[in-house]
Parts: structure tokens; sequence; C-alpha cells
């Protein structure tokens, strides 16, 4: 990839930026073509569908959802009721919040999944991964995780304001 072009009233470091925003295109457009081809999902549903997958016996709440998808409730619950109708998971009460909602993965979810990640695999590695030897992918999940880490304390820090009708952490989406 060629070194990206900054605007001069940037500075220069924002370089890292724009080839963080270029790559993220990228890579997002070459899985959305695969996702919606052999499993006709948008790319935010292969994500609920593959975090719901890491472990079966445990349903996700709504909350856990929306943090690891950085995603707004809003969009997730759209994206949720979608994956419901189509019979790709379920949603139950939560056991241990009267309001939370917690969503697992019904078993035609997980025949989705199986079917389609192979096929994702190939394209994340066509389009990332392979472009990598095993020491620059290494550092770049090491360099990328302490921003995600450096992003998220920061946003913690700070007191988010509620949405209207919702708490912090109610497990409402």
């Amino acid at each position: 990839m060629s070194e990206p072009t900054v605007p001069p009233a940037l500075p220069p470091e924002f370089g890292v930026y724009f080839a963080l925003l270029e790559v993220s295109a990228l890579v997002q457009r070459g899985v959305q073509g695969q996702l919606r081809e052999h499993g006709n999902l948008s790319f935010v549903q292969f994500q609920i569908l593959a975090i719901c997958g890491e472990d079966r016996s445990s349903p996700r709440s709504m909350t856990e959802l929306a943090d690891r998808l950085v995603h707004s409730r809003s969009g997730l619950t759209y994206q949720v009721d979608q994956l419901e109708k189509a019979g790709l998971v379920t949603r139950v009460p939560s056991v241990h919040d009267e309001r939370g909602v917690n969503v697992t993965l019904a078993p035609a979810g997980a025949a989705v999944l199986e079917r389609v990640l192979p096929g994702h695999v190939e394209v994340v590695r066509e389009v990332l991964v392979d472009s990598l030897d095993d020491a620059d992918r290494v550092e770049l999940t090491r360099l990328l995780g302490q921003v995600a880490d450096h992003v998220r304390s920061r946003s913690r820090s700070r007191s988010p304001r509620p949405s209207r009708g919702a708490t912090p952490g109610d497990g409402q989406a």
C-alpha cells in the first residue's frame, strides 16, 4: 500500500489514521460480498452470529453485543430482529437482570455460520492476513489491541449520558 496522502492542514502523523481507514474499508468490502453471497448476511449480522457462536452455552446480552461490536443499541436491535425473524438467533429475558435481554445462536444460525466461515476465512486471508508475515501479524495485532484498549479506557473514563428510557448497563438495546 502506498503512503496515504494527508491534507496539508493536518499533521503528518495523521497518515496512520488514513491508512487505517483505507485498510478497514478494503477488508470490510472484501468480506461483505462473500457474506451476502454465501449467507445472505450483513457484516454486522455475521459479527453477531460469530460472537454468539463463540460459546453456544453462554447467551450474550444485548449490552455485551453492542459494546463488542461498537454499534448503537438501536442499530443492534434492528439487526438482531432481522436475525430472529430468519430463525438464526433467539432472544430471551435475562435471568440476571429483569430488564435485560440475552441472545443465543439458534441451530439454523449455527448452520449458516458453519457455511460462511470457510469462505470468510479465505477472503480475510486474501485481503489482509497473507500480506503480512508472521512477525508483522503479531505486531499489527498487538498495536491494534493497544489502540483499542486506549480508546475503550478513554470512553469508560467519560460518563456517557444514557439514552432516554435506558440506564447504563441495563441490557436493553
